[in-house]
């Protein structure tokens, strides 16, 4: 591992020279700075389609604009657009009374009816959001009076009030937005209830938001917000450095605007300062266990994967510790999650017994393995915006590699890798967990979601009896009935490795070192910009 380790530390120290170099004689300021109540973030991407029931836009953006009937906090689900809420006996019916004071962007009444407008129409595209199992579960919405709407489920669902509070698509447009009473085809605009309106979007550019001074929780102190589109690395290093944008943020695919160097050298400016959350998610490599041509298939060449990538290496090397060694699919602080599995770690002998038994043999001459004539050769597709990804999917090649296994890297942009997951178009591809305020349910409940991790799961031994606990824990209504079924769940994809993690992932905020409030949601993908003020 030795030459593999150099390797990392080169390439770690050839980017931050660049960086230096490149940017050493950059002044600070420009006269397109920030004004005092304004943000200008940077993305690596635009904020897209904001139709809050589909799911190509911008999940910090959607946050923004956009409002759900409660809301995931630490200290659990507390009211949103929702005052309060009553559960039926039989876990059934759901009777939600909404605020009164609440109305969209346009002016339109935020309302009963409004919300039922909105769910229906979620529900009239279901085959899109079979991912959320709340989908499935809802029979009807009614409206009983003005500011009073029931949900009816065809079996009792304990995430109900979880998903309910996701960013999307149970969230809230304007009815005056919908087209032909649909929003499954296109909407005519994007106005929510949230605390800042969009305004301005010149695609692939930027897109401006600003305060919304009717906003029901008050008007916020950031009165103009901008999403910036720039490559992630230097051009957002030298922007940031010339005030060209103020603040950047761990995005909705887990991707960091600049790397770790860059971020310690704007702090000690002392124009910046560094926010960091707890841990969020967990940073893994899923293997597609359904194709039965490629060597990923099968439970010894993933378990030999495991054993051979140094996460130690990747943490603090790599990710400069920023981020911590994972050794589970999710982090023992995750609900239900504190179970015992077998430990699984970094071990290059127990990597090469597993292969040598399996029948995978070394030819010595080429350093590559064979098994029946076939090579273990595989791809791992990687995110191209993500400098981290990419130096890690460069060690695991080259760690892959003393082994006997060949690994290509490819780099591609994430709708394209989030397209392969769902085809089945792939060996071997980084993800990650939905995260804390989701998890475990909304990850495992992916298992079995064609647009999701179907082809990650489905081509195990113990695909069946898999899906069966999934369907039982999610209307189970007993506490201890579904810690049994998770720490099942979580046995069988561990045992069958089809999920490699990596590192646990925090959200991190680099901001000027004079905005206060900032702070973070059970969420990694969206951020309490109304919160924030400057002193």
């Amino acid at each position: 591992m030795k030459k593999s380790r150099l390797l990392v530390h080169f390439f770690i120290l050839f980017v931050s020279i660049g960086l230096l170099v490149g940017c050493s004689n950059e002044a600070t300021q420009t006269d397109s700075a920030p004004s005092m109540d304004e943000l200008i973030y940077a993305t690596t991407k635009d904020i897209d389609d904001m139709n809050p029931h589909l799911y190509a836009g911008s999940m910090p953006a959607q946050g923004m604009v956009y409002e759900s009937l409660v809301e995931n906090t630490e200290e659990g689900i507390q009211p949103l657009l929702a005052e309060s809420w009553e559960i039926s006996d039989d876990g059934k019916v759901y009777t939600f009374h909404l605020r009164e004071d609440v109305e969209f962007h346009d002016g339109e009444p935020f309302n009963a009816d409004a919300v039922k407008k909105n769910i229906e129409a979620v529900q009239r595209n279901v085959d899109l959001h079979s991912w959320i199992k709340l989908s499935q579960k809802i029979v009807e919405c009614n409206v009983i009076d003005e500011y009073t709407v029931e949900l009816v489920l065809s079996e009792a669902y304990y995430p109900t009030l979880v998903e309910l509070s996701m960013t999307r698509p149970y969230v809230f447009l304007s009815p005056n937005d919908f087209t032909n009473e649909e929003t499954k085809d296109g909407v005519n605009g994007y106005h929510g209830t949230g605390p800042y309106i969009l305004t301005e979007h010149v695609k692939d550019n930027y897109a401006t938001f600003e305060a919304n001074e009717n906003y029901w929780g008050g008007e916020p102190s950031i009165k103009k917000i901008t999403a910036k589109v720039l490559p992630a690395g230097e051009t957002t290093f030298l922007a940031l450095q010339k005030g060209e944008v103020n603040f950047i943020f761990t995005d909705d695919r887990g991707t960091d605007s600049i790397d770790v160097e860059a971020m310690n050298q704007l702090i000690d400016t002392g124009e910046y300062q560094l926010v960091r959350s707890e841990a969020m998610n967990t940073k893994i490599i899923a293997a597609n266990s359904s194709n039965a041509e490629s060597p990923v298939s099968e439970t010894a060449v993933r378990e030999a994967i495991w054993h051979t990538i140094d996460r130690e290496t990747i943490a603090n090397d790599i990710l400069a510790g920023t981020e911590t060694v994972a050794d589970t699919l999710f982090s023992h602080n995750i609900h239900y999650a504190n179970v015992e599995l077998k430990d699984r770690g970094y071990d290059i002998e127990t990597a090469e017994a597993i292969l040598e038994q399996a029948g995978w043999t070394l030819e010595n001459e080429r350093n590559a393995r064979t098994k029946d004539g076939i090579p273990l050769a595989m791809n791992l597709y990687y995110d191209s915006n993500s400098s981290s990804q990419k130096t890690q999917a460069e060690f695991i090649q080259a760690s892959l590699r003393e082994i006997g296994i060949q690994l290509e890297i490819i780099g591609e942009e994430s709708t394209s890798i989030a397209n392969r997951r769902a085809t089945g178009d792939y060996d071997l591809l980084f993800n990650q967990t939905w995260g804390l305020a989701y998890d475990p349910q909304s990850t495992i409940a992916a298992f079995t979601s064609e647009s999701s991790y179907l082809h990650t799961t489905s081509g195990i031994n113990n695909a069946d009896e898999l899906y069966k606990k999934i369907e039982e824990v999610m209307i189970s209504t007993d506490e201890d009935t579904r810690a049994s079924l998770y720490a099942d769940i979580l046995t069988i994809v561990h045992d069958e490795a089809v999920f490699i993690p990596i590192s646990n992932g925090s959200v991190t905020v680099v901001a000027p070192h004079n905005l206060n409030g900032i702070s973070f949601k059970q969420t990694q993908f969206e951020l309490p910009f109304e919160f924030m003020y400057f002193e």
